[in-house]
């Protein structure tokens, strides 16, 4: 019987067999173990087939063409109106979330037209505020409309509370969009909404943005008498008596714009009276002061006095602008008596 063969010399003398490497082993370094082909976040040799997932705006409008097949039905089995919602309702967060946000906002005023074949007024108002809240990102025109409509469904409903909340949203919108008339109008409904609602404090709100825009407009009267009686309110409250001096503040700045002397003296009087604290304070020396260089027609002590309630406290660009005008009385009438005087 022959020997056996040795192990040793038989893995020495046998021949050395290489598997054949890969193009991932080949394109790595020696002792570095090969990427996947998903390592660096690209999916290599994975192709889109039939069976790939939809975009946003395919599930929308998959979504919105059965909602369509479901209104065009007969409605056998179940509520019609109430599958569409559904479908309607899925239909415009894909849209969302595709960031079509005008497609979004044709879906819910579609929605807020079968809420209201369903009888359900404030599912139809508030698909309205939906699709407003689309349009603001696109077109705040065509957001004014459809707030406009949720807050005259709401009010129908006596839902005041909510139909304040939009006509304010409505006032806002006008506001960015530069219609002063009618934003100014939004903000008396709303604030007569709210106040209809106990809700004094968005009241108060709404009616000192009437007062701000009035007072841009030079309608100082209404303005004025806004202001004075917020502060007034704020006197009586122990959270809001300490803004009730920058209330004062800013009444007493619409009558140095209005230029009308013996108003102002009397103004600043009255509100040391209505307000113990407002005397000696910073709000009333500005007063004053502004007030004692009209009079005396000193331009220089008029910028002066503002400066020097500047540096303390920050006025913001509303305020400066009347004080500018304010000035410019100073400077005309300076003209006025130079004319009289040649």
């Amino acid at each position: 019987q022959p020997p056996a063969p040795n192990r040793a010399e038989t893995c020495r003398s046998a021949p050395t067999q290489h598997r054949p490497r890969t193009n991932l082993q080949a394109n790595s370094r020696p002792g570095q173990q090969p990427s996947h082909p998903r390592t660096h976040g690209v999916a290599v040799g994975f192709v889109k087939g039939p069976g790939a997932e939809m975009s946003y705006e395919d599930k929308a409008r998959d979504l919105m063409a059965k909602a369509q097949k479901k209104l065009k039905g007969w409605g056998m089995f179940g509520n019609k109106y109430e599958d569409a919602a559904d479908l309607l309702e899925k239909a415009a967060n894909q849209f969302k979330l595709a960031k079509s946000w005008n497609e979004a906002a044709e879906v819910y005023i579609q929605l807020s037209d079968v809420h209201t074949k369903l009888e359900s007024s404030h599912e139809s108002a508030s698909s309205f505020a939906e699709a407003a809240n689309c349009f603001k990102k696109v077109s705040k025109p065509d957001a004014v409309r459809c707030l406009q409509k949720a807050a005259d469904i709401f009010t129908e409903m006596g839902r005041l509370q909510m139909a304040a909340r939009h006509t304010k949203g409505i006032a806002e919108l006008q506001e960015e969009l530069g219609w002063k008339d009618d934003c100014l109008e939004s903000y008396r409904h709303a604030a007569d909404l709210f106040a209809g609602e106990d809700s004094s404090s968005e009241a108060n709100k709404c009616r000192l943005k009437v007062a701000h825009i009035c007072a841009e407009q030079e309608k100082y009267p209404e303005a004025i008498a806004i202001f004075e009686d917020v502060a007034r309110s704020s006197v009586d409250s122990n959270l809001l008596k300490y803004s009730a001096k920058g209330y004062l503040l800013n009444a007493g700045v619409c009558h140095l714009a209005r230029g009308r002397q013996e108003d102002i003296v009397s103004a600043i009087e009255k509100y040391m009276d209505l307000d113990i604290t407002f005397d000696g304070s910073r709000e009333c020396k500005l007063l004053q002061d502004c007030a004692t260089a009209m009079d005396g027609g000193d331009q220089q002590a008029f910028t002066n006095a503002i400066a020097e309630y500047d540096s303390l406290t920050r006025l913001d660009p509303w305020k400066t602008s009347l004080l500018l005008t304010a000035k410019k009385l100073i400077v005309s009438r300076e003209n006025d008596d130079e004319e009289d005087l040649t």
